[in-house]
C-alpha cells in the first residue's frame, strides 16, 4: 500500500487589506465608541444592529456602479443561487430594515449603529478592505433641520472625545447645487449616459483634497494614471466645462454667508441649483441659532462625497491639526467622517419617497488621530493577577484562591500551562500582571500565601548588586494569611495605579 500523502500545511498569512487588532487597541477603541454612543443617546437616537451581509440587490450597485455583483463588494451565492454580499456601509442595510418594518416604526426613525463594513477595493496605506463605521441616521424627516442636526451631532461628538475647536471643522455642501452647476455647463440630465457621467464627475471632485486641482482636472477630462501605473478613465468633459466646475469647488468665502453668495452666482437661473442654495441658507440659519459658528461648521463647495445615493446636503468632519511623521514631515488626518441626505434609498423598496439623512464616523482613522493627540482613555495599566500552580494535584486549592479574588472584583486567573515556577513568572510578566500569588506546601501548612509584586520586583532587580543579594532579600515578595489575600492584592494594585 502506498503511503498516505500529507496535506500541505497552510501558510500563516493575513489577507491583503485586512489587519489584526490587539487587546490594547480594542479596549481604547471601545472607550472611544462609548463616548460617541453617549452623544448619540443624548440626541435621542436609538441603537440598532443589522446583519453583516444582505441580498446583493438590497444593497444596490452604489459602490461602485458596475455590472458584476461582486465588483466593489464581496459576494457569494447561497444554496438557492441568490447573490449575497457583505455590507459596504451601514446605510444600505438601514434602508432595507426601514422598508421591511415601515408600518411599525415611529417616523421619523432615529437610530445609531456601529460595526464592520467591507469593500472589495484595491488596498493601500491606511486603506483597508474591512473597517468599522459608527452611524447615526434620521429616516422620515424631509426638513433640512435634520441635516443641520447631523452637523451639530458630529461637532459635539468630536468635542466630547477631546478634540478642541480649531482642530476640527464640519464642512457642508449640497448635491443639488452641484447638479445646478452641471446643468449650467451642458451636462444634460436627459442624456443616455447622464447617470454614469454624473457619478464619474462626483467621484473625481470627491478626490480634490487628495489629488489637488490638477489631478481632478485629469479625472474630469480624459483620465489619470496613478503612481502604480493604473489608469482611471475620466468623465470626458471639455476644458470649457471643467473650468466652471473647478471654480465651484474652490468658491469658499470668508464665512458661510459669503460662500453662499459666491456659489449662488454660479447656479443663477437653474431651479435645482437654487433649491440647493436655499436649503444651505436654512441650515446656516439653524446652525447660527444654535450657536454653531464657523469655528465649528462651514460651507465648503469642495465636499462632494463619492457615493451615488446622496440627493441633497452632504457633509464631512475634518481634522485640521498637523502632526509630524517619523521623518519629521507634516501630516494631516483629514476626513474622519461624513454623510448626507439620501431621499431615494428607502424608496427603492417602497416605491414612494422616504426622506433620510445620516452621518458616519470612520472609526479607525478617528482612533489613530485620538491616539496621536493622546486623547484616548487609558487602558488598564496592567493585566490580571496570576495565581501560580505549585502542584497540579492541588489545583482545587488554587481555584479557591482565585474565586476569592474574582468575588472581590479583582481580575485574576490560575496559570493553566505546563511551565515550572520560573516559566510561570515569565508568563505573568508577559501578561503584565501586577503580582503573582504563590502557595506551596509550606505556605499551605501555615495558612498563608506569598505575593510577588512583579512591578516593584522589576524596579528592585535593576538596583540589586548580585544574585546572592536577590535571593537573600527576596525583594517585593511577602507572606500574608489566606484571609488577607484580597486586602493585600488590592494594596499592590492601588500602589501602582497612582
Amino acid at each position: 500500500m502506498g503511503k498516505n500523502k500529507k496535506l500541505p500545511r497552510p501558510k500563516a498569512r493575513l489577507p491583503k487589506g485586512l489587519r489584526d487588532i490587539d487587546a490594547e487597541e480594542i479596549r481604547a477603541r471601545d472607550g472611544m465608541l462609548r463616548t460617541i454612543r453617549h452623544v448619540y443617546d443624548s440626541y435621542g437616537f436609538e441603537p440598532l444592529d443589522t446583519p453583516a451581509f444582505e441580498y446583493t440587490d438590497a444593497l444596490g450597485k452604489f459602490l461602485p456602479d458596475q455590472d458584476r455583483p461582486n465588483e466593489g463588494v464581496f459576494s457569494f451565492q447561497d444554496e438557492d443561487e441568490q447573490w449575497l454580499s457583505l455590507r459596504y456601509d451601514l446605510t444600505a442595510p438601514l434602508a432595507r430594515y426601514v422598508a421591511e418594518n415601515y408600518e411599525r416604526l415611529p417616523k421619523p426613525f432615529r437610530r445609531y449603529q456601529s460595526g464592520p463594513v467591507w469593500r472589495n477595493e484595491k488596498p493601500g496605506p491606511g486603506r483597508f478592505r474591512e473597517f468599522i463605521q459608527f452611524d447615526a441616521d434620521t429616516v422620515g424627516a424631509s426638513s433640512v433641520a435634520a441635516d443641520a442636526e447631523m452637523c451639530m451631532l458630529a461637532a459635539d461628538a468630536l468635542e466630547a472625545l477631546g478634540i478642541e475647536r480649531g482642530d476640527y471643522v464640519i464642512k457642508i455642501n449640497n448635491r443639488k447645487v452641484l447638479d445646478g452647476v452641471l446643468g449650467s455647463i451642458g451636462v444634460d440630465s436627459d442624456g443616455d449616459d447622464y447617470l454614469s457621467k454624473r457619478l464619474t464627475i462626483l467621484r473625481a471632485l470627491d478626490k480634490y483634497d487628495r489629488l489637488g486641482g490638477e489631478g481632478v482636472k485629469l479625472l474630469l477630462g480624459e483620465g489619470r494614471k496613478d503612481e502604480s501605473g493604473d489608469f482611471t478613465k475620466g468623465a470626458g468633459l471639455s476644458s470649457e466645462q471643467i473650468e466652471p466646475l473647478m471654480a465651484f469647488v474652490v468658491a469658499q468665502g470668508n464665512g458661510r454667508s459669503e460662500t453662499l453668495s459666491t456659489i449662488e452666482e454660479l447656479v443663477r437661473g437653474n431651479e435645482v441649483g437654487q433649491q440647493g442654495i436655499d436649503e444651505l441658507k436654512t441650515i446656516d440659519a439653524l446652525l447660527s441659532a444654535s450657536e454653531f459658528a464657523t469655528d465649528r461648521v462651514v460651507i465648503d463647495p469642495s465636499i462632494v462625497r463619492g457615493l451615488d445615493y446622496y440627493t441633497g446636503p452632504v457633509f464631512e468632519a475634518e481634522l485640521t491639526f498637523e502632526v509630524k511623521d517619523e521623518k519629521g514631515r507634516p501630516v494631516r488626518f483629514g476626513s474622519v467622517g461624513g454623510g448626507g441626505r439620501y431621499d431615494g434609498l428607502v424608496a427603492r423598496f417602497k416605491g414612494q419617497p422616504v426622506p433620510a439623512t445620516g452621518f458616519s464616523v470612520g472609526v479607525s482613522r478617528l482612533y489613530t488621530a485620538l491616539s496621536t493627540l493622546g486623547k484616548l482613555e487609558e487602558t488598564a495599566p496592567f493585566g490580571p493577577v496570576v495565581v501560580s500552580v505549585f502542584d497540579k494535584a492541588n489545583l482545587a486549592d488554587y481555584q479557591k484562591l482565585l474565586a476569592q479574588l474574582r468575588a472581590a472584583g479583582i481580575r485574576a486567573e490560575v496559570y493553566l500551562g505546563n511551565g515550572k515556577m520560573g516559566q510561570q513568572f515569565k508568563y505573568a510578566d508577559q501578561r503584565r500582571s501586577p503580582c503573582v500569588v504563590i502557595q506551596g506546601p509550606d505556605e499551605k501548612e501555615k495558612g498563608e500565601v506569598q505575593i510577588k509584586d512583579l512591578i516593584e520586583g522589576a524596579k528592585a532587580a535593576a538596583s540589586v548588586a548580585s544574585n546572592e543579594e536577590w535571593r537573600s532579600e527576596r525583594p517585593a515578595q511577602f507572606a500574608v494569611p489566606e484571609e488577607k489575600l484580597v486586602e493585600a492584592v488590592r494594596e499592590v494594585i492601588a500602589r501602582h495605579e497612582t
